[in-house]
Formats: C-alpha cells, sequence, structure tokens
C-alpha cells in the first residue's frame, strides 16, 4: 500500500461515504507502473465524477495500452479536505492512491462554470501552482477537455493544453507526444498545438482590449473542434467501473449517437456536437450483453442530446427489449424530444420502472417555441402524455426556460398553462389529474449559441418570474422547482467570460470558494465581494448585450457554427419576436 493510503487510512471512519475513497471497485484497472502515467480528474465528487461516462472512455483508452496507465482522480467531500489539509496528505489517485503530483498528465473534465474554483482547489491539493507559467517539466501537464474546454478563457492561464472536441483520437497522440518530449514542456506543447487534433495551448495567445474593455484582438491560430469520424469504430468501454458507493447514475449507458438533427437557437451541447453521427443497431445490442455481463446493471440508458431522433430506435429498443425483459433489465430514454412520433414509444418503454416521464418544451407556448427554434407542436405534447400514463407511467417531469431577451409575461403564463394541460390529460387515464413535476431553468447566454449576444436577465427578473409562477402553480397538481437565480448569473459571468477572469478565480479560492454548485456551499455575497476586490463588474461579461462584429473570447476556437450564422439566427429570432407583435397588435385592433 503506498504511503498516503497509511496516512488517509485512519479518516476514513470519521468522514461521509468512505467507500468513494477505497479504489479496487470491480473492472477498475491496475498497473504498477508505466512509462506515461495519467490522472484523469473529475472537477467533483466521486458520486458525480463516476457518473461522467468520458472519463470511464479516456480510462479505458489509456489502459489498453502497454505503455501507459490512467488513474481516476476526483475531489474529496470537504469533511475528508479538511483533515487531508490539516494532515499534509496531498490529493491522491484513486486507484493506486500515488499522489498526483507524481503523474505526467493530469487531465481536467470541465464540465460547469460553478466547478471552476474546484479545479483550483483540485490543484491547491495535488501540491501544483495555479499558474502554468509556474510549473516546469518537474510537474504534471494539466490538460483540460469536456464541454467548458470548448469557452475556457477564465481558466486558460492554468491550463497548459486544452482538449477542443472529441479526445478519442487526441489522447493516444498526446500520450505518445508525452513519452517523447515529457522533460522539454517547451518543446512537448510545441508539437502538441501542432499535432493533436483540437489541441489548445493558452500560452500561445495573446489578447489586447480596447479602452471600453472588450476584445481588440488576439494572436494565435484558430483551434478547429477534434470530431470522431465514424461513432461506430470509436472506443467504447465494455467493462465500466461499477462503483462501490452511490452515484447519480447508476446504469448500463449506450452512448447511441452524437450531435443533434436540430438547432435549437438556445442550446450549446447542439453546436458543441453538432456532426450527427450513429452507432449501429447490432453493435449496440452487442454493447449492452457485453456491459450487462461485466456490471449486472439492470437499467440500460439510451444516451444522446435527443434519443427519439435515433434512426432506429424502434428497432432498438425492441431488440433490447426482447433480449432483457425476462431477465428483468429495463430500458430507458433520458433524453427526448417531443415530435408526431414521439408518442410511440412509451409502448416500447414497457420493462422500464415508471417513475417520471420526461419531456422538454423549454417554452409554454407553440409561438414562443418557434422563437427560439424547438417547434414543438401541443398536439405532440399532448398526445405523449397521454400514451405516457397509458403505459403506466404516473407523472410527467417537464423542464422549460425563462430569461429570454423576447419573453412577455404571456409567455410566463403559458408555460403554467401547458403543465396544467398536461396535468389534465391525467384524467381519463388515472382517474385524476396528473401531477407534473415542472423545472425552470433562466437562460444563460452560451457561447457558440445564437444567443450568445444577447444580455443574462437580471436576478431580479428572474425571481419575479419564479414568484409568479409559484402563484399560478397554486392548487393545482403542478410542482414547481427552480434554479437558484443567483448562481445562473455567476454562470453567465463564466460563460461569456475572457483570461481576466482569472484573478477572480483565484481571490475567490483565497476566500474559501469550493463546491460552488452545490447549496450549501455556494455564496453570492462572497462572489459579489470578490468581483469588487479584483475591480471586475461582473454584468459586462453576464449582461451586456454584444454585437455581431466585436472579437468573442472564444472566436479562436472553431466548433463548426460561424460567428456570421449564429449572429444570422439570433437575428431572425428578434424578427420573429417582433412579428409575434405585429401579429398580436392586428388582432387586438
Amino acid at each position: 500500500m503506498s504511503t498516503v493510503w497509511d496516512r488517509l487510512e485512519k479518516h476514513l471512519p470519521k468522514v461521509q461515504s468512505p467507500s468513494q475513497y477505497i479504489g479496487g471497485e470491480w473492472n477498475s484497472v491496475h498497473k504498477d507502473d508505466a512509462e506515461v502515467k495519467v490522472a484523469i480528474a473529475f472537477h467533483d465528487c466521486y458520486k458525480i465524477g463516476m457518473a461522467h461516462m468520458g472519463l470511464q472512455i479516456i480510462y479505458g483508452i489509456v489502459n489498453a495500452r502497454p505503455d501507459a496507465l490512467c488513474e481516476r482522480v476526483f475531489l474529496p467531500w470537504p469533511d475528508l479536505e479538511d483533515r487531508m489539509r490539516a494532515d499534509g496528505i496531498p490529493l491522491f489517485s484513486l486507484d493506486s492512491h500515488r499522489p498526483v503530483r507524481e503523474f505526467d498528465i493530469l487531465g481536467i473534465s470541465l464540465q460547469s462554470e460553478l466547478g471552476y474554483t474546484n479545479v483550483l482547489n483540485l490543484l491547491e491539493l495535488a501540491g501544483l501552482p495555479h499558474y502554468a507559467k509556474d510549473r516546469g517539466p518537474e510537474f504534471p501537464l494539466v490538460v483540460g477537455g469536456g464541454v467548458n474546454a470548448s469557452y475556457p478563457e477564465p481558466l486558460a492561464d492554468f491550463f497548459d493544453v486544452m482538449i477542443l472536441g472529441d479526445g478519442e483520437d487526441a489522447v493516444p497522440i498526446l500520450v505518445d507526444l508525452v513519452k517523447d518530449l515529457k522533460r522539454d514542456r517547451g518543446a512537448l506543447l510545441k508539437a502538441i498545438a501542432e499535432k493533436v487534433p483540437g489541441a489548445y495551448v493558452p500560452s500561445h495567445y495573446t489578447w489586447t482590449h480596447h479602452p471600453d474593455g472588450t476584445i481588440a484582438s488576439f494572436t494565435g491560430p484558430v483551434v478547429r473542434k477534434a470530431s470522431v469520424a465514424e461513432l461506430g469504430e470509436a472506443y467504447y468501454p465494455l467493462k465500466p467501473i461499477v462503483p462501490f458507493g452511490e452515484v447519480v447514475h447508476d446504469r448500463i449507458n449506450l452512448e447511441i449517437m452524437r450531435g443533434c438533427p436540430h438547432r435549437c437557437r438556445f442550446c450549446h451541447a447542439v453546436s458543441f456536437k453538432n456532426k450527427l453521427r450513429f452507432r449501429p443497431v447490432e453493435q449496440l445490442v452487442q454493447q449492452a450483453e457485453a456491459i450487462y455481463a461485466a456490471t449486472g446493471y439492470d437499467e440500460i440508458a439510451l444516451s444522446s442530446l435527443s434519443s427519439g431522433d435515433y434512426p432506429h430506435i424502434h428497432e432498438l429498443m425492441t431488440r433490447l427489449n426482447a433480449r432483457f425483459k425476462q431477465r428483468r433489465v429495463s430500458v430507458s430514454l433520458p433524453s427526448l424530444r417531443v415530435d408526431e412520433k414521439l408518442a410511440e414509444l412509451p409502448a416500447l418503454m414497457t420493462s422500464v420502472r415508471k417513475g417520471g416521464f420526461t419531456i422538454a418544451p423549454e417554452g409554454g407556448s407553440e409561438e414562443f417555441r418557434e422563437i427560439i427554434r424547438k417547434p414543438i407542436k401541443d398536439v405532440d405534447l399532448l398526445a405523449t402524455a397521454r400514451a405516457a400514463f397509458k403505459e403506466g407511467w404516473n407523472h410527467v417531469k417537464m423542464y422549460f426556460m425563462i430569461g429570454f431577451p423576447m419573453e412577455k409575461d404571456a409567455d410566463v403564463a403559458a408555460i403554467l398553462d401547458t403543465a396544467k394541460r398536461v396535468s389534465n390529460e391525467g384524467k381519463d387515464i388515472l382517474g385524476r389529474r396528473a401531477d407534473v413535476n415542472v423545472t425552470i431553468s433562466p437562460l444563460i447566454p452560451k457561447p457558440h449559441t445564437a444567443f450568445q449576444f444577447c444580455g443574462q436577465r437580471e436576478v431580479t427578473y428572474v425571481q419575479e418570474v419564479e414568484r409568479r409562477l409559484a402563484s399560478l402553480a397554486r392548487g393545482s397538481r403542478v410542482h414547481l422547482k427552480a434554479h437558484d437565480p443567483k448562481k445562473s448569473y455567476i454562470e453567465g459571468v463564466f460563460a461569456r467570460g475572457d483570461r481576466r477572469l482569472g484573478a477572480a478565480l483565484v481571490e475567490a479560492r483565497k476566500q474559501g470558494s469550493r463546491y460552488d454548485e452545490w447549496t450549501e456551499f455556494f455564496s453570492y455575497d462572497r462572489w459579489m465581494k470578490v468581483f469588487e476586490k479584483v475591480g471586475i463588474d461582473p454584468d459586462f461579461y453576464a449582461r451586456r448585450e454584444i454585437g455581431g462584429s466585436e472579437v468573442l473570447p472564444w472566436d479562436h476556437l472553431d466548433v463548426g457554427r460561424p460567428k456570421q450564422a449564429l449572429w444570422t439566427e439570433y437575428q431572425a429570432a428578434l424578427q420573429a419576436a417582433r412579428d409575434r407583435e405585429i401579429r398580436n397588435a392586428e388582432k387586438a385592433g
């Protein structure tokens, strides 16, 4: 056992969920040593990180090589973190309890703006300087990837490399280069920028600004997103690690496709994964059999941005049900888009344990959904709800967004009106109005979307809309859950942020920020004091309208949707809203 384990073990009986720190789970890989040692980290606790499929993909790709090893790293929960700091225990890998500092590569999956202070905390606990410029070849190469690597500038000074897009092709080349050049950091970074698909080296870029704070220019080439050409040929782990402790998604995950055929104007994921690729049905059935044999899970989730759009969804679900129903393994679709075909799917999900059937209209009315380019018809929405109730679901989960720039009071009221209509569909089938659980999320103008140009609505506006919706829901079977608009505001600041925000992150860590995604640790007042202390106006990033010709902090990162095309989309949304106002005025007149 490692020295870290000897010091760690005595603390485990005194902390929550000690099983998350011991390693040795079913299907985990153990290697004594290798030429290249990779630590793949998630900027949250084990419960969250172990549910992330990207981590397991990279883990499997690297460990399939005889010359490399990959081990997992998660942040300790604060109760253990405080003990580690007091006892001088460094951050360690889960698989061998090796100190993170002893690895050649530290890869960090970036999935949330509110996780950025956890990234710095992770570096601190590992004994690494925050800033990349202060780390020589004696430290691990710090590499970022994941969704937020497509707009990473607030974190840019802390990373040696960011990988934009899919990692399956990039990681093997990165490992090869580290093996050959790890003693010469400058030569290594130059080679990575030239040879690794989707590689962005922040230290190779400089930025200038106008007196008003907007960006004047940047130096360095545009980086094009790495994209797996054929999903059916991409690596997928057939022996995923089975956690000892509780995780948020404990099931077989089959990635049936990447990308989405739709172009919702607010959706960053659609832009980021915008090349549509499918896995063949036969391959997915074989993967399900192999993963079931390796794990024993009793649920298969068909995962993608919009699983109902998989072109062979009926065939796939029919075949999986035929294979697994007798084994009491359910098949679920976590991500569904409502259209005229969706009402057919509940009948194919008969083996699923019936809880809430999830649909995400986002807008309350057909007219507003057309504006945000999620053109769901009410007739299809209600037909889907009826079909779900007939097949045994006892309630429906619905997701809506508020805070769009063209939003009116009637659009807010339409959210509850639509939810109540769905609830009423249960009367003839269930003998009562159905329970409808509604989650309300504020719009955060995300990079690489049409709404990246609009300002985020003020916190007080979102709070008032949430209060109005709560009032409208009283006396009904519609149950509301609303996101904290203060957390969404901080997320918006860093979503559209540039490299100057790095100073705020460092100061926030000094002030104790960590686990900001978790309500019990988030402090809006602390963030406001941090921005004031470092001389940053957060509204400049979150609430300012951006012009179509302005240089943006993510213009050097090409995800496949040109800025001009997104500007055109945004103008089309605004025009659609104006046209609606004209039609309404004519009707009223």
